[in-house]
């Protein structure tokens, strides 16, 4: 018989635990296998405080509930340090709903599928990187490599591997880059490829390009200053390697290469985004290093609920913003109580100039996706905050179909914060953008590689 409650001090002891001794996720059974053996519910593997914010509150805050400065203090432990500052400080607003135990909707299909087949078969080689069954010749195959990760390498490695959980992802994104007196000093519009190469949820290698991990490109379409301006990032399996970085800007005619260290630098001005800060984990593993687990926690984090995507209930994906001096400064959000995120944390030890001292990353055990990355500067001050939101596309109006018909998963919107500036950059994944591009999550088709994602395609989308 299961005994059915637990005080908020043994799930404590209990993480504290499994830290010192590098152990994997759950609290009441290991959480992977009752995963694996219980059609998805998580249930078993923790205690029902972990899985209901209204327990773990002893009654004091409930889905359905909002998180603002006049509460806040109730559930500052579940907090990041910059999130609690924004709803003490900011007027930010959360809104609570109800914790998820159906892992299927903290996946698209497949890559779940992946990672459940997959797992115990990814192997690290004495150079740190990552092969299938210990054979060199043979890159990852697709899903999280570390589905129950016990350092702080394997979570980075979970989020590196495989950005946005499918093979190929387009997103069609509005920049909002609000200065520190709230209102929205620029207003950019952008499309974002990834292609993975290797780690591939359907086992392929794309066009044998077996020494590459994925490309990544980034075009903008709007304003008229910086439309034109593209980049493009070649990854390499190798995780010692640096990406190659292109761009090309208009006024210049001409595609150049960029150095490796400008990956904390704003891609353009007024963002506060670098491409060092995407899904926590912009740059190759093994540029980074001194990882370590830190703690593992509840937290509180937008990272299934249908609730933050709009879908059909507005024609372009559009999201409210409240808070900050004018209003503007967030997104509306919806945030759930995880029973265990994994706190690690890393530094740039490849980048001798780079101004971030070292990351926090909190990820959510259930998933291996973090709901936010707290960024100190090189004096160890608390810099940026990189916080996005997760959901399944599908809500009481709509529905984005993914592999085999079931709902799609990605992200919906981010917050990049930076609190010694005061500015904000907040973007959303709309379904499109005017310019015409679309969301999507295949090729559909389409030589993505040729139209998007090498060095003479920037040329051209610049022009």
């Amino acid at each position: 018989m299961r005994i059915r409650k637990y005080d908020f001090d043994y799930s404590r002891r209990t993480f504290m635990e499994k830290v010192a001794m590098g152990a994997g996720a759950g609290v009441l059974a290991p959480l992977w296998p009752t995963i694996a053996n219980s059609a998805d519910d998580i249930s078993k593997a923790y205690p029902d405080e972990l899985l209901s914010i209204e327990m773990y509150t002893k009654g004091k805050v409930k889905p359905g509930d909002v998180i603002t400065a006049d509460n806040v203090e109730v559930v500052k432990d579940l907090l990041e340090p910059i999130a609690y500052q924004q709803v003490k400080e900011q007027g930010r607003r959360i809104n609570i709903v109800e914790s998820t135990k159906d892992v299927t909707k903290l996946f698209n299909a497949t890559y779940l599928e992946n990672t459940l087949k997959n797992a115990g078969r990814a192997k690290l080689d004495a150079d740190g990187n990552i092969w299938t069954d210990g054979d060199t010749s043979k890159p990852w195959i697709g899903g999280n490599p570390f589905p129950d990760a016990k350092t702080g390498f394997e979570v980075q490695a979970n989020l590196t591997l495989s950005w946005g959980r499918h093979d190929y992802s387009q997103y069609t994104v509005p920049f909002y880059s609000l200065s520190p007196d709230g209102e929205v000093g620029y207003r950019h519009e952008l499309v974002w490829c990834e292609l993975n190469t290797t780690a591939r949820s359907d086992g392929t290698v794309f066009q044998g390009h077996d020494d590459k991990l994925r490309f990544q490109s980034v075009f903008f379409t709007a304003p008229n200053d910086t439309k034109g301006s593209s980049f493009l990032s070649v990854w390499y399996y190798d995780q010692r390697k640096f990406p190659d970085l292109y761009g090309y800007f208009p006024a210049f005619k001409r595609v150049r290469q960029f150095p490796t260290n400008q990956r904390f630098e704003p891609l353009v001005p007024g963002v506060t985004f670098f491409l060092s800060d995407a899904w926590a984990a912009g740059d190759p593993i093994l540029t980074w290093g001194n990882y370590k687990i830190v703690k593992r926690m509840p937290m509180l984090g937008a990272i299934s609920g249908y609730h933050n995507w709009p879908g059909g209930k507005h024609p372009t994906d559009d999201m409210t913003v409240h808070g900050g001096p004018k209003g503007k400064t967030f997104y509306d959000t919806w945030m759930e109580l995880i029973p265990e995120a994994i706190v690690f944390s890393a530094e740039p030890t490849g980048y001798p100039r780079a101004p971030v001292g070292r990351k926090e990353v909190y990820v959510d055990a259930r998933n291996m996706m973090f709901p936010s990355q707290v960024t100190y500067d090189r004096r160890g001050d608390i810099w940026k905050q990189f916080e996005p939101g997760f959901g399944q596309y599908k809500n009481d109006v709509a529905e984005v179909a993914g592999p085999g018909g079931k709902p799609d998963w990605s992200w919906i919107y981010c917050h990049t914060h930076d609190i010694q500036s005061g500015r904000m950059t907040r973007f959303r994944n709309e379904k499109s953008i005017p310019s015409g591009y679309k969301r999507q999550f295949t090729t559909e088709g389409v030589d993505v590689y040729n139209k998007f994602l090498t060095t003479s395609a920037m040329a051209r989308l610049g022009t």
